[in-house]
Formats: C-alpha cells, sequence, structure tokens
C-alpha cells in the first residue's frame, strides 16, 4: 500500500522528466546557487566563533614544506601540464561519446600484423573507442613521465603530504574558500593544504583508479583469467570508471575557475612562462592552448579521425 510520501516523491519524480533539458539545467542551476549561498552563509558564521578563529590561527591553511623543497614551477611540468589537459579533454569528449552513441558512424580493425598478431578474428571496435582508447595510452605514457620527473626533481614534495599538519590546514583553507575571503596563496612557492590533497588525489588516485577501471573494460584484459575476473569483475569497473570521469569534470571546472579568480596573470605566469611576474604573456599562451585545443575538439569526428585511423587498422562504416 503506497503512503503519501511515496505518492508525494512519485509526482515530484513525474514533474521532474516532464522538464525539459534546459529547464532541468535552470533548476539544478538556481538549486546550486541556493546551496552555495547557503554554504557561504554558514562558513562566515562559524569563522566569526572564537574558536573557529583560533583553530585558523594555528592553522592559516598551508603547511610548511621541507626544507629541500623546490621553489617554483619549471618548464617541463608546464608542458606536462598543457599535454595532461589536451589528452583529458578529449578522452572525457570521446568517453562520453562512447556511453551515449548507439549507432557508431564508423568501426576499427586492427591489422594482424607485426610481432603480436591475434589468433582467428580481430575484434571491431567503434571508431570513438578507438580514438578513446587511443588517447588513454597517450595520456598514460604522459603521466609515467610526469611521475618519473616529479620524484626526480623533488617536485612532489610540493603536492604530496608531508605532515599531517595538511588536514587541519586543508580545513582551514576550504572555510576561507567558502566565506568568500579566500586564502593568500603563493602557489610558486606553496600551496594551501586543500590543493595539495586535491592535486594528491588527482594524480596519485583518481587517475590511478581511471587506468585501472579503463583497462578492465578493454580488449587488452585477458578475458580467460577467470580467478582475476572474479575478483574484479566488469561490473565493478564500470560502476568506477564513470563517476572517476565526473570527478575529472569537477576538478577541471574548480581548478580553472580558482586560477582565474585568485591572480590570473600572476597564475597563468607560473604555469605557461615558469615566472613568478604579472604580465600577459602566460596570459597569451594559455589562449593560444585554448585555440589548439578547441581546433582538436572540432577535428576529432569521423571526417577526420578515419585516415589517421586506417593507419593503424581497417575502417569500416
Amino acid at each position: 500500500m503506497s503512503t503519501p510520501k511515496s505518492k508525494q516523491g512519485a509526482a515530484i519524480a513525474a514533474r521532474w522528466n516532464g522538464l525539459g533539458l534546459w529547464s532541468r539545467i535552470g533548476v539544478s542551476a538556481g538549486a546550486l546557487i541556493v546551496l552555495l549561498a547557503v554554504a557561504v552563509l554558514v562558513a562566515r558564521g562559524l569563522m566569526s566563533l572564537d574558536g573557529v578563529k583560533s583553530f585558523m590561527a594555528t592553522y592559516p591553511g598551508h603547511s610548511e614544506l621541507p626544507a629541500s623543497a623546490p621553489v617554483g614551477i619549471p618548464a617541463w611540468l608546464g608542458w606536462q601540464h598543457f599535454l595532461n589537459m589536451f589528452f583529458i579533454l578529449l578522452i572525457i569528449r570521446s568517453g562520453w561519446q562512447v556511453r551515449t552513441t548507439k549507432r557508431p558512424a564508423a568501426h576499427w580493425i586492427r591489422n594482424n600484423k607485426g610481432l603480436i598478431k591475434t589468433p582467428g578474428n580481430p575484434t571491431k571496435i567503434s571508431l570513438d573507442l578507438w580514438f578513446h582508447l587511443t588517447l588513454d595510452a597517450l595520456w598514460v605514457l604522459n603521466g609515467i613521465i610526469f611521475v618519473v620527473v616529479l620524484f626526480a626533481t623533488g617536485q612532489w614534495m610540493r603536492i604530496v603530504p608531508t605532515s599531517w599538519d595538511v588536514f587541519p590546514n586543508a580545513i582551514s583553507a576550504g572555510l576561507q574558500y567558502l566565506s568568500l575571503n579566500w586564502p593568500t596563496d603563493n602557489g610558486w612557492v606553496n600551496y594551501n593544504g586543500l590543493q595539495l590533497l586535491t592535486y594528491f588525489i588527482t594524480v596519485f588516485i583518481a587517475a590511478p583508479l581511471a587506468i585501472l577501471t579503463g583497462l578492465r573494460m578493454s580488449g587488452a584484459w585477458p578475458k580467460k583469467a577467470t580467478t582475476l575476473n572474479k575478483i574484479y569483475p566488469i561490473t565493478t569497473a564500470r560502476a568506477i570508471h564513470f563517476p572517476v570521469m565526473l570527478y575529472f569534470v569537477f576538478f577541471i571546472v574548480v581548478h580553472v575557475t580558482l586560477v582565474l579568480a585568485t591572480g590570473a596573470l600572476r597564475n597563468l605566469n607560473h604555469m605557461y612562462t615558469s615566472s613568478d611576474v604579472v604580465n600577459w604573456w602566460g596570459f597569451g599562451i594559455f589562449a593560444g592552448s585554448l585555440v589548439v585545443m578547441a581546433a582538436a575538439w572540432f577535428l576529432a569526428q569521423p571526417l577526420f579521425l578515419r585516415p589517421v585511423a586506417s593507419l593503424m587498422g581497417k575502417v569500416t562504416k
């Protein structure tokens, strides 16, 4: 027997399902704005309390780095940042196409040539999936180079927690962001606790999860490994892979917003010119990188992908 609450919930769900796409977006955006406004008021109320003031005086938002930690952002890190941004943007685009496209425009079959041969008929995959997997491989290669050089140069100390006080400092920084009284940062020298933990999660947790779950769903995973497949079923990989993609989308939106809102010219120079100055050079290079990514986004369609994919296999409609 249905209750009044269940009937009310069903009615709300029916109304929501009856809304168009833009109406849903508008309602969701309005709800998000209200939630953010409430969060700002709550954060400001908390920061007015004596206990919270004392806490934030003890933990201003950033931890002290080891004495051997490097200062500044080297040029190689700027290139790595651009390549990672370039690949992850197209990975998200192609992954969404793989998830939502019911009738692919073309399919790709690998050439059964070279050192590694596929017994029987090679597996046919959609052109979108081929593009997604190709981008994944390039992204993983870029990531391996990044991690190796990160530890070889000591830059790891800037994004890996080296003391437990990073956690209360992250809470302090979070309250400052929510109150719109943003922490005074100097990313050239040190990230605040919230930034440090976010970068650590992105590089050392989210990225490996994306790789491991993507590998489990790919054709490279051994299908006859019965025990391994029981331990790590493909349904688990699918359940994790999509939320990880959503995390990357959220991270990119928040990251770019804060970069532009907390001293855009200086922040962009840090990453694109490897200098701690305020001028328009970093912004100009950043704008150029956006043009490159926009062009890649436009070219990532079957008309332009077919000739490239045909170099590595057979493309069929």
